[in-house]
């Protein structure tokens, strides 16, 4: 959408990270030479970055809401409709937490045939947590992953991503969110070392040409600021960072800073949690719903709606902002498993492909922009600008 830490903090280089090629590198005080020449280079295997490689370009519309996700009961007719959306950046890093919640209210009902609209983050999660409790679910969307718009996102672990304004982290909504990041970080942990690596650690690296680059960057020009909840929150699920000078590594004159993020591979995320719902029993329906009133054709009594930004035109709620996000998608180079971020374009390793993104030097970059067609110069730029890590005279090997 469009590590343990926030993406705030990878953008500004407090975020995460896993080391390139299994090498080990010494982190040195930017200002102390003396030991940064005696330090062990950091190698980091070259990224194959280059335009010709590119095999797609895709883009995502993420859901903002000023006051956070939508989480309340509705009643449409003869359907009680449970909302589930709204997350802005973070719907893949809270899905497991936010559809608790839910499929809580859900099962509240005292109904056990419950319908699911959508099929991405948030309508995968909770149908499968509705069968967890004991429901026969069927979802009903337009689109299947592949196809959806989750299937889209960067796929970091980023919970704080755009999730409302600062302004609206109440008490209340602080302790909601931290329950629901909680929650979700913890399931997370059951899919690491399966099969496909649906869900892995990288190092990643925050890159740049001046050490007071580095520092936290904030919203300068006056616009309201997004709430920043990790590091408030869930300082325990932070990792310690390491900072390596000039000389310490192969990307020449340059300063980085690292830590740990946690990295959804979605191709292989997605499928394992389509396989799983199918084999307790799940159902799928290809429907297209254009009015609320559209939900009363529906057999089931108890609706949980996780139809994302397209809930802005399907409910008509106005309240949503799109923010736009774009991948370049690159042939995958299994030797590469650490990220970059750098003059602001974000580089993953993804197992299905490598995956270039402009995310700009604020959360602000694409917002009001609901734009799905790919704009192949703004992939050119972001494959490019990483590309000019691996070559030129502030490089080295």
């Amino acid at each position: 959408m469009r590590g343990s830490i926030g993406r705030r903090q990878l953008l500004t280089g407090t975020g995460a990270a896993v080391l390139l090629g299994g090498l080990q590198g010494c982190a040195t005080p930017f200002g102390n030479k003396e030991r940064a020449r005696k330090a062990p280079a950091l190698q980091f295997v070259p990224v194959r970055a280059s335009t010709d490689r590119i095999t797609r370009i895709t883009v995502c519309t993420r859901p903002f809401r000023a006051l956070g996700p939508r989480l309340d009961t509705e009643q449409i007719g003869t359907k009680l409709v449970v909302h589930n959306y709204g997350h802005g950046g973070s719907g893949w890093s809270l899905s497991w937490g936010s559809s608790g919640v839910a499929v809580r209210k859900a099962m509240a009902s005292g109904e056990r045939d419950i319908a699911v609209i959508g099929c991405g983050a948030l309508g995968l999660t909770s149908a499968l947590l509705l069968q967890r409790a004991g429901a026969r679910v069927t979802i009903y969307a337009k689109d299947l992953p592949p196809n959806v718009r989750s299937s889209f996102a960067s796929g970091l672990w980023t919970p704080d991503s755009r999730i409302c304004l600062e302004e609206n982290a109440t008490p209340a909504f602080k302790q909601l969110w931290e329950q629901m990041a909680r929650s979700s970080y913890q399931t997370y942990q059951n899919f690491l070392g399966l099969s496909g690596t649906p869900v892995e650690y990288i190092d990643n690296y925050f890159v740049s040409d001046e050490p007071a680059a580095l520092r936290r960057r904030g919203v300068a020009d006056g616009r309201p600021k997004f709430a920043d909840l990790q590091r408030e929150l869930l300082p325990d699920l932070l990792t310690q960072g390491a900072d390596f000078a000039p000389g310490s590594h192969s990307l020449g004159s340059r300063y980085l800073r690292r830590s740990s993020l946690m990295m959804f591979n979605l191709a292989s995320y997605q499928r394992l949690l389509l396989g799983d719902f199918g084999a307790n029993g799940g159902k799928i329906e290809i429907a297209e719903f254009h009015t609320p009133d559209d939900l009363g054709k529906l057999r089931e009594k108890t609706l949980i709606n996780a139809t994302g930004y397209g809930a802005r035109a399907l409910f008509g709620d106005q309240s949503l902002t799109p923010v736009r996000g774009q991948l370049a998608r690159v042939i995958p180079q299994p030797e590469v498993n650490y990220g970059l971020f750098y003059k602001g374009v974000s580089f993953l390793p993804r197992r299905d492909g490598l995956v270039f993104q402009v995310v700009g030097e604020d959360d602000y970059y694409g917002f009001n922009d609901d734009t799905a067609l790919p704009d192949r110069g703004e992939a050119d730029r972001a494959v490019n600008t990483i590309a000019g890590l691996f070559s030129g005279p502030a490089t080295s090997g």
